[in-house]
């Protein structure tokens, strides 16, 4: 436990530099919009449409993203419930959250580790789109930073979980990874 220490107090003071700062107020507006995009919406959307309209192409996108979402939330599940790491807010009397989170516990932020699946899907189906989906994904991770409810190790770890999850399924699968 002690090498985790540092780790927890580099965290909380990013958390501290990313919301007590003046423009804390409108950050969090524009946090909001982007980490809504990410609230699992558009996902099956993404999925409806490359199936809809994408032929094989767009049902093995579909396949490929309905089996890593079947890896990914046990996974998620198990490791927030085992770490039970509490969120900035309840570390420190001056944070505050801009939200409130779906969830007790912080460690992975599931946002972020779904915005990782899509965008690992996005870039290897669809790869003129890889740069703007992993973008996408990178301010989704910010945003709940930005927004009080996750560490940056919990994004960071929620990126990796994604990225791993997308390419375990594609694996499964038979796609070409």
């Amino acid at each position: 436990m002690k090498t985790i220490k540092p780790i927890a107090k580099i965290d909380l003071a990013f958390s501290m530099l990313c919301l007590q700062h003046r423009f804390n107020q409108p950050v969090a507006r524009i946090s909001k919009a982007i980490s809504h995009t990410g609230d699992g919406h558009l996902y099956a959307l993404f999925g409806a449409l490359a199936w809809a309209i994408g032929g094989s192409h767009g049902s093995n996108f579909l396949s490929a993203g309905l089996v890593a979402f079947a890896i990914e939330l046990p996974i998620y599940w198990l490791l927030k419930n085992s770490f039970q790491r509490r969120r900035p807010q309840e570390l420190s009397p001056v944070l505050t959250a801009f939200i409130t989170p779906s969830d007790r516990y912080s460690l992975p932020s599931g946002h972020t580790t779904a915005a990782f699946v899509m965008a690992t899907l996005i870039g290897h189906f669809y790869p003129d789109c890889y740069s703007v989906a992993f973008m996408w994904a990178a301010l989704i991770g910010s945003a709940r930073i930005l927004l009080g409810v996750h560490f940056l190790t919990d994004v960071i770890i929620g990126a990796i979980l994604g990225a791993s999850c997308a390419t375990i399924s594609m694996q499964l699968l038979g796609v070409n990874v």
